[in-house]
């Protein structure tokens, strides 16, 4: 099975959570099987809503920017090259903190979908 690559003018959506998504790999695209890998802006001073997931683990790869993002009971202060691992039901949001895009690569096992996502806000 050929795997179609991904093009950098792919349009961004909204997520349940309130970011700015735009899927460089999802199962419903390029007929990879078990997961997704999305980039996620946050504007300056914004923040994307507090959610779990309950069946996907996601990793966060800040690309640029810093941020605080809340992982359970937890706040971690993040920047340009942090990664983080988020387990399925884990309570998290990320908060641009900086005066730049906060930009986040999103690696979702099993892949990202809205019915996945309960918003806890």
């Amino acid at each position: 099975m050929a795997i179609r690559t991904c093009k950098r003018n792919v349009e961004a959506y909204i997520t349940k959570d309130g970011s700015s998504i735009k899927e460089l790999i999802h199962p419903l695209v390029h007929s990879n099987t078990a997961q997704s890998l999305a980039e996620a802006t946050v504007p300056a001073g914004g923040s994307t809503l507090l959610h779990i997931h309950d069946l996907t683990e996601e990793i966060y790869h800040v690309i640029s920017g810093t941020g605080l993002l809340t992982l359970g009971e937890e706040d971690i202060i993040v920047q340009t090259g942090d990664s983080v691992c988020i387990p399925p039901k884990t309570p998290h949001n990320i908060k641009n903190t900086g005066t730049y895009d906060l930009v986040v690569l999103c690696c979702c096992t099993p892949a990202y979908s809205h019915e996945d996502t309960q918003i806890l806000d």
